[in-house]
Parts: structure tokens; C-alpha cells; sequence
């Protein structure tokens, strides 16, 4: 009888003391190379993250290879803007024969500019668990203290969808946002059917579809994916 009630102690404290566990973002700047807090803000091209002893460090997407979000990945990728390349965070919506990634959304937020900054170099360390394994240690730039930061200032940017198979050329864009046209909507089946290849079965359903949005590419992409792998 005590050694069950010892055991239903346990398994209450160690319930209650879960629930007072907070999860943690992560900020991979190379394998093995990463930081653990919390990220607070993107725009895309920066990611904002508070680190466990509450300095706020701020990473460009040619700083480092992702960052975890809400238990969500988004890879820096580079990609050509205005004839230039450049490097921009792309969340990652499906994997497999074909990638799909997006930017834009309700995770569109300004990064944050504080009244007062004290700019410094900073090396963060993170304990390694998981897939993440070994001990990480970060550059970046340090601004001030995270309590003197402003709020990020949500703002939903339009949703673009880039999709991406090894052998078929760069990435391409696929709007899904904007409104539906003959011209759009022809855009978007002649990259799906350039990349979804090799499955007449798809390729039909693609043909005969009259209108798409982000549901429906992701849709494609999921059953493509699924036959081929």
C-alpha cells in the first residue's frame, strides 16, 4: 500500500512539474551548433531570439542554416530578388521527392527595433539533446536586455508558396494569394505538372482544376510525395 502510494506521488509530481516546463525554439547555426530560448519575431530575412539568461540576440538568414518555431522548421534557402541573390528563412510545408515551402502569413511580424540598444558581440551555448546533439556555440549580434525590447508588431504578410525538386531547376514561386485568374491559375498548374512529374493520375487532377489556393497545392504535393519516395 505505501510503495503505491509513493509511486502515485511520483507520477504526480512529475506530472505537475511538466506542466511547469516551458518549450524552447531553437536557432541552428550548423550541425551540432545551435542555441535553445525563445524566438520572438521574423520578417524572413531576420529571426529574433531571447536566449535562457533573457539577452536578445538577432540573426540574419546568412548567419545561420534554420531555426525551430512553435514546432515548426524554417530553413535559410537563397533565392534571387531584383537580379541579386540573397538568403531568406522559408517555412517548410512538406518534404520529400518534392519540397514545399512558404513565406508570408500570420507569422509575419516586424522585427523589432528597441529605443535603446547596446550592441555587443555575443557566444551562446546551448546543451545538445536529441537530434540536435553536442554543444553549440552561437555568434550573432546581442541587443541590450530582453525586457527593454518593444513587442513585435504583428502584421500578416501575403502567403507565397516555393516549390522545389532536385533536377528540375530552381525553386519556384507559386502564389496563393491575390485572387484567382486564367493567368495565375495557369502559372501555378504548369510548375505543379514541371514538378509533380511522372504521374498521369495527378497530372489530370491538375489539369482539371479550375482554381487553386494553399490548401490545394499542399494537397498535391502530400499525394505526390506519398507514391513517390
Amino acid at each position: 500500500m505505501m510503495r503505491t502510494i509513493k509511486t502515485f506521488t511520483m507520477v504526480m509530481f512529475l506530472l505537475i512539474a511538466g506542466i511547469g516546463l516551458k518549450a524552447q525554439d531553437i536557432v541552428v547555426i550548423a550541425p551540432g551548433n545551435f542555441l535553445r530560448g525563445t524566438i520572438q519575431a521574423t520578417d524572413y530575412t531576420n529571426v529574433v531570439l531571447t536566449k535562457e539568461d533573457e539577452s536578445v540576440v538577432q540573426y540574419r538568414a546568412t548567419d545561420i542554416q534554420e531555426f525551430v518555431w512553435n514546432g515548426e522548421t524554417y530553413v535559410s534557402k537563397p533565392i534571387i530578388i531584383k537580379k541579386k541573390m540573397e538568403h531568406r528563412f522559408f517555412k517548410i510545408l512538406e518534404q520529400g521527392a518534392v519540397n514545399l515551402y512558404a513565406i508570408g502569413g500570420s507569422t509575419g511580424v516586424d522585427v523589432p527595433e528597441p529605443k535603446r540598444r547596446r550592441i555587443t558581440p555575443s557566444i551562446g551555448i546551448g546543451a545538445g539533446s536529441g537530434g540536435f546533439g553536442g554543444v553549440g556555440f552561437g555568434g550573432g549580434i546581442s541587443i541590450g536586455g530582453g525586457r527593454r525590447q518593444e513587442a513585435p508588431v504583428k502584421r500578416v504578410m501575403p502567403s507565397t508558396f516555393f516549390i522545389e525538386k532536385v533536377g528540375t531547376g530552381p525553386m519556384s514561386e507559386l502564389p496563393v494569394e491575390g485572387g484567382n485568374s486564367e493567368g495565375k491559375t495557369q502559372h501555378i498548374k504548369n510548375i505543379l505538372l514541371q514538378k509533380l512529374s511522372n504521374d498521369e493520375d495527378l497530372a489530370e487532377r491538375i489539369k482539371a482544376t479550375e482554381s487553386f489556393d494553399g490548401k490545394l497545392i499542399r494537397a498535391f504535393v502530400t499525394a505526390y510525395n506519398a507514391v513517390h519516395k
